[in-house]
């Protein structure tokens, strides 16, 4: 049997070029671009073209793709295809007002045909292998994701990944990774389970109450883009590498921050890389007041000084702490 694959989940505004990168060099078994909207990829608006720098042609590399309209999906899929994307992954899992709103995401769950109708779209327009992200249904009454993975996997889809809420719950209350079970037993393909894990010890637990293949970390990566490769490890049952601290962290964090700038431009960079670096002194013995300096200072040399000074003084990060 292989090693249980660990994905990092696409996340809007965080799972960007430089930080997938972060994650498929620390081990993570694949990741998942952020979601671009099939319109904007035909029109290829800028916003689109940045996100889609989408590691188009990056090995163990997914684009995820969202949408309302079949022939736009279609579309969109040809055309990353035709430019090396590896695997497509189509959205129907993103709670967010603004998407749902728009009938995309997890809006889809409401409407169980035309989600089928835009697999199929995708399905038929590419050889591309194409998977789907999706949550357990639009609320407690309408549970269906069992009978939409079904439908999914017999127009083509090749992977299933769960996150275990509605879309009602947002990210309130916890993951119920048990219910992913009623998936798992619906269909053949490989089924992933996703939500609030943040440790080995959470994907042991999810996987044994869901019986998925594999797991997809979220939001416990923000600050650890080392979590899924150390999760990775830890199922394979190796002694991962020590979280980064000290020195260590703090060239992280500087190779992460030149990597944005290099990616964004130094205007809109330095607003991106603030989240990343706030993030990474939140997970950090004592980083709360170096977070603050840090995250007051525009200049990237400041940044680095600053940092340079204030991780002698903090403990090591608290996981490894812990």
């Amino acid at each position: 049997m292989g090693s249980t694959p660990v994905f990092l989940a696409p996340m809007a505004g965080i799972t960007d070029v430089p930080f997938r990168a972060l994650a498929l060099r620390f081990g993570a078994s694949r990741v998942v671009s952020e979601m671009v909207a099939s319109a904007e990829v035909v029109r290829a608006k800028p916003s689109a073209r940045a996100r889609s720098e989408l590691g188009l042609g990056i090995a163990r590399t997914s684009v995820q793709l969202a949408g309302r309209e079949p022939a736009w999906m279609a579309e969109a899929a040809r055309r990353i295809a035709g430019q090396g994307a590896r695997i497509i992954d189509i959205n129907m899992g993103c709670p967010a007002k603004k998407v749902t709103g728009g009938l995309s995401g997890a809006a889809l769950m409401r409407d169980p045909d035309l989600a089928l109708r835009l697999i199929d779209a995708v399905a038929g327009a590419v050889t591309t292998p194409v998977t789907l992200k999706m949550r357990l249904g639009w609320d407690e009454r309408h549970i269906n994701a069992p009978e939409l993975a079904a439908r999914a996997e017999a127009a083509g889809v090749a992977m299933i990944a769960v996150h275990g809420r509605t879309r009602a719950q947002f990210y309130s209350g916890r993951a119920d990774w048990a219910a992913v079970a009623a998936i798992k037993r619906a269909v053949r393909v490989p089924v992933l389970v996703n939500g609030d894990i943040r440790s080995a010890a959470d994907a042991r637990a999810a996987l044994a109450q869901s019986g998925a293949d594999g797991v997809m970390i979220g939001r416990g990566a923000q600050g650890r883009p080392w979590l899924a490769g150390r999760i990775a490890a830890e199922l394979r049952g190796e002694t991962p590498e020590a979280a980064p601290s000290g020195g260590a962290l703090h060239d992280l964090i500087l190779e992460h921050y030149a990597a944005i700038l290099g990616f964004y431009g130094v205007d809109l960079g330095l607003r991106v890389a603030r989240k990343h670096v706030g993030w990474y002194l939140d997970g950090v013995a004592g980083g709360a007041e170096l977070r603050r300096q840090v995250l007051t200072l525009t200049e990237p040399g400041a940044v680095a000084r600053r940092l340079a000074a204030g991780l002698r003084d903090c403990g090591p990060a608290l996981e490894a702490a812990a």
